[in-house]
């Protein structure tokens, strides 16, 4: 077995939606941001084994700061406003492997 990992960067975006009222990152266009994330690695062709994953998850449990994703190896949490954040931790930091201070939690 390889200690190659299976892909450099995997990323989860929380899709998690409450039926009790409180913030969730479902209710902020998390899953229009996570289309978008995995059309735009596609496009970058930066998808794939050895590069990069775009993947949904159920509740991350940072609902509160949303809507989050998380970026692995790494475990670098960010929140994001719209499709021009998403392609900014893209560039920055699945491109360059720079962290994105300003969206970072």
């Amino acid at each position: 077995m390889s200690d190659t990992p299976y892909f450099k960067h995997h990323v989860f975006f929380c899709m998690n939606k409450r039926d009790d009222g409180r913030n969730s990152c479902g209710d902020h266009g998390a899953e229009t941001a996570q289309k978008h994330a995995k059309k735009r690695c596609k496009e970058l062709n930066i998808n794939g084994q050895g590069n990069v994953r775009i993947n949904q998850a159920g509740c991350l449990d940072r609902c509160e700061e949303g809507p989050v994703l998380v970026v692995y190896p790494e475990g670098t949490w960010y929140t994001y406003v719209d499709t021009s954040d998403i392609d900014e931790i893209i560039d920055t930091h699945l491109v360059q492997g720079k962290v994105v201070d300003r969206l970072k939690i």
